[in-house]
């Protein structure tokens, strides 16, 4: 008699799709940890036609009242999701732990709900007795503001059906759990299937939802890469713990630009917005320091001054040491070697250090300039003119490149008092800007430094 060989489990990574006969823990195609699960059966047969809920009419006919967004009472939020929030729209929030993400949540379900709206606010990692110990603190106590303490799918959903919100909070979509999937909660399968129900619910019922994500050590939103595809928003909410300073941004926004920012600040009684965060990243000098230079870099769509700080010390150890904090090191060990080659600086017996001030992370290319500014003041010991701001990306020709927004960029430094600046010879703008601030094109960094030598500190 013949007997029936089992047929044994496949195994697909949810990222990619890499199918293995056997479970591992780290995908073999994209490196992923934890994304390989069991796949489901393949389907035999071709798909029926069915009934649809609704007929598809022209796109002229289609009503986009419902799509309108609603402002959520923070302004910077606001900024960021480009008007408000879209009924409708669900919203992933990730941070790192600590960071401020529940703090930030809490306060826009008490903004929504004193404007009369209902919020359901679920919370799968605390009690609604720590949830209320907070909103205590934070002053986000409101009678239209609704708790509960849930990890289960179906929990969640009744507690949908029977506050009926406008706006819902799941803090986070990590610690809830489905049982009629296997795997624990935070695992790729139930953070899918539960991440699909709280879409398809908030689709059907034009509830606007809040999902908090977590994230991996790189930074990443933990779970399956279909979480970020499912959802129309994603926002990543940055910090560093030594500072009060944090940044939201948008990564995907399917109702505004991806290219703004939300400035926060975290203080004891909650977190409050900082529509101007410029001077939070300059410091103020009684007298002259060499070894600084200001420059004016674009956060998203908003011009942000920020200062660079350069140290050179001689060492006698035969590697100096080459050291960055907030900047692109690739980077600056490039401008290091740009201002050895085309401006004869040797830094070969130094040990050179910069930093940004007030803990922001400067990456954009068209700090480049003032880095070397910086640099090339330490090593000389001669203070770069206090009202001086420069941007440009550097070449390793020695050439420095255009930058975008130069207006917005000269308008922001003549604002704030900088009378001024040292910029990309041939950027757009440059020619039809009005102000006051005095422009130097450069078209070199040696032209760059050069400026520096013969303009005096006052």
């Amino acid at each position: 008699m013949a007997t029936t060989k089992a047929v044994r489990p496949a195994y697909r990574c949810a990222d990619c799709g890499w199918t293995t006969s056997k479970w591992v823990g780290r995908c073999g195609e994209c490196q992923a940890w934890g994304t390989v699960d069991i796949a489901a059966p393949a389907r035999t047969g071709r798909t029926q036609a069915a009934p649809v809920a609704t007929p598809a009419v022209p796109i002229s006919q289609v009503t986009i009242e419902s799509a309108r967004s609603i402002t959520s009472g923070i302004g910077e939020l606001d900024r960021v999701l480009g008007g408000g929030v879209v009924p409708g729209a669900v919203l992933l929030l990730a941070g790192e732990p600590g960071v401020g993400k529940s703090t930030l949540l809490l306060e826009v379900a008490a903004r929504w709900a004193r404007a009369g709206r209902r919020t359901l606010y679920v919370t799968g990692e605390e009690s609604t007795a720590q949830v209320r110990l907070r909103a205590e603190r934070t002053r986000a106590v409101d009678d239209n503001l609704y708790l509960a303490a849930e990890t289960d799918l179906g929990g969640v959903l009744t507690h949908v059906e029977t506050v009926k919100p406008d706006l819902l909070i799941v803090d986070s979509v990590q610690t809830i759990g489905s049982a009629d999937v296997e795997g624990v909660p935070g695992g790729v399968t139930q953070v899918r299937e539960v991440a699909s129900a709280v879409i398809q619910r908030a689709k059907r019922d034009n509830i606007a939802t809040l999902l908090v994500g977590h994230v991996t050590k790189d930074g990443s939103v933990a779970g399956p890469r279909v979480l970020e595809h499912l959802v129309d928003v994603v926002l990543q909410f940055e910090g560093d713990r030594n500072s009060r300073l944090r940044l939201l941004r948008a990564v995907k926004n399917r109702f505004g630009p991806v290219d703004e920012i939300g400035c926060f600040d975290l203080v004891d009684d909650g977190i409050v917005e900082v529509p101007d965060p410029t001077g939070l990243f300059v410091s103020r000098h009684e007298k002259p320091v060499a070894g600084t230079c200001v420059t004016v870099t674009m956060e998203g769509r908003r011009p942000l001054l920020a200062e660079v700080q350069a140290l050179s010390v001689t060492t006698k150890n035969p590697s100096p040491r080459r050291t960055s904090s907030g900047l692109d090191s690739s980077r600056v060990a490039m401008i290091l070697a740009v201002l050895s080659k085309h401006c004869k600086i040797d830094l070969s017996s130094d040990d050179v250090y910069t930093a940004s001030v007030g803990g922001a992370r400067l990456v954009e290319p068209s700090v480049d300039l003032a880095v070397a500014i910086a640099t090339a003041s330490a090593h000389k010991d001669r203070p770069a003119p206090h009202d001086l701001v420069a941007f440009g990306e550097v070449g390793l020709a020695g050439e420095v490149r255009k930058v975008s927004n130069l207006t917005a960029r000269l308008r922001e430094a003549e604002r704030i008092g900088f009378a001024r600046a040292v910029v990309p010879a041939g950027s757009e703008g440059l020619d039809g800007f009005k102000g006051t601030i005095a422009i130097t094109a450069v078209q070199t960094i040696a032209d760059a430094i050069r400026c520096l030598d013969s303009t005096a500190p006052y």
